[in-house]
């Protein structure tokens, strides 16, 4: 027999890496957008993330999805436990991967957010994903399948409520408009109503004036910055790029900003738009560092593209609901969003 020569060896292990490349790489075809939400359509109910252990919680998010006018069915490892997880890391994938395999579930909605779902993503079947473009819903810890979502499988989701979220009128037309009708709005944050000379609800704070237009992505600062130097991020060149966060330190904020910046990821975006950051004061009164919006001014502002601070984004009750992976255009003069193309069909 002869025998393997050192190029023929070579050849063969570079066939097999192309093979293995292609296998993992997602498909060049197009991907259609998910489909509309229609009355009385059915939607599934996961916890990719952290569980619920309260039966009445679940039993009130499930009147939610029956206030929507759709039918919600549950993940078969709804409401598990494990540790701080709403059961195994192969359980939760498994409740992920069923819903999008299911002819019958239009939509997904995730119950809650918390952390985890960056532990799943390596268990996702996103041939089956890619193949059933269905809405995914959720905000928080739910970033991580949003952006995975945008790098593997290729239509857009809405960063949103999650199910047990409160969902008041505002939260609830702003959801509506984009994933029933199809519609494409402006957002702009609600105005304020306080017994005040000047309101202060609602104001935003412009780093840099001037509109910017490229695709949406963005989420949870915290899960973003975690997914940094991995495979699960988007392409971020010409987006816009959308943050908010939760009980965190302004020196926090820094840490994670500066760390998108030496990713180079914060370089290649056409503007920025940060929500809301809950409970991100310094703890110690006496504290003399910078503020988040200091923070902030010191990283958006040398960026040279539209910048601001102060959209409805957020661990907050009345919020926008973004499409991510769609074109939208921001004037960081008035703090607006405007959709340039619906997020469904």
């Amino acid at each position: 027999m002869t025998g393997v020569t050192g190029l023929d060896r070579r050849m063969m292990l570079a066939a097999m890496g192309g093979a293995l490349a292609a296998a993992k790489a997602p498909a060049s075809a197009p991907v259609g957008k998910p489909h509309r939400l229609r009355p009385g359509d059915t939607v599934g109910l996961i916890e990719p993330a952290g569980f619920t252990d309260d039966l009445f919680d679940l039993a009130v998010v499930q009147e939610t999805i029956v206030a929507m006018g759709l039918k919600p069915k549950l993940g078969k490892h709804l409401a598990e436990r494990r540790g701080y997880l709403a059961g195994t890391d192969a359980d939760r994938a498994a409740d992920v991967n069923a819903m999008f395999a299911d002819p019958d579930v239009r939509a997904v909605f995730a119950v809650r957010g918390g952390w985890g779902c960056a532990r799943i993503l390596p268990l996702l079947d996103f041939a089956t994903i890619r193949a059933n473009p269905k809405l995914l819903v959720g905000f928080s810890d739910i970033t991580a399948l949003h952006l995975a979502f945008a790098a593997r499988a290729g239509f857009p989701t809405i960063h949103g409520p999650n199910a047990a979220s409160s969902w008041p009128r505002f939260s609830w037309d702003a959801f509506r408009a984009i994933a029933f009708d199809g519609a494409t709005p402006t957002l702009v944050n609600p105005i304020g109503h306080e017994d005040r000379l000047v309101q202060r609800s609602g104001r935003i704070r412009t780093f840099r004036g001037g509109k910017g237009t490229g695709r949406l992505l963005g989420g949870n600062l915290t899960v973003l910055a975690a997914l940094a130097g991995t495979p699960w991020l988007p392409d971020f060149d010409g987006a816009i790029l959308f943050l908010e966060d939760v009980g965190e330190a302004p020196y926090r904020i820094d840490r994670m900003l500066t760390q998108l910046s030496l990713a180079g990821l914060l370089g290649k975006v056409a503007g920025v738009v940060f929500g809301q950051c809950t409970n991100c004061a310094a703890s110690e009164p006496s504290y003399g560092g910078f503020t988040v919006s200091e923070v902030l001014q010191q990283h958006f502002e040398p960026l040279g593209v539209p910048a601001f601070q102060g959209a409805s984004i957020g661990h907050i009750a009345s919020q926008f609901s973004l499409p991510v992976g769609v074109r939208a255009e921001i004037d960081a003069d008035i703090g607006s969003i405007r959709l340039l193309e619906p997020a469904v069909r």
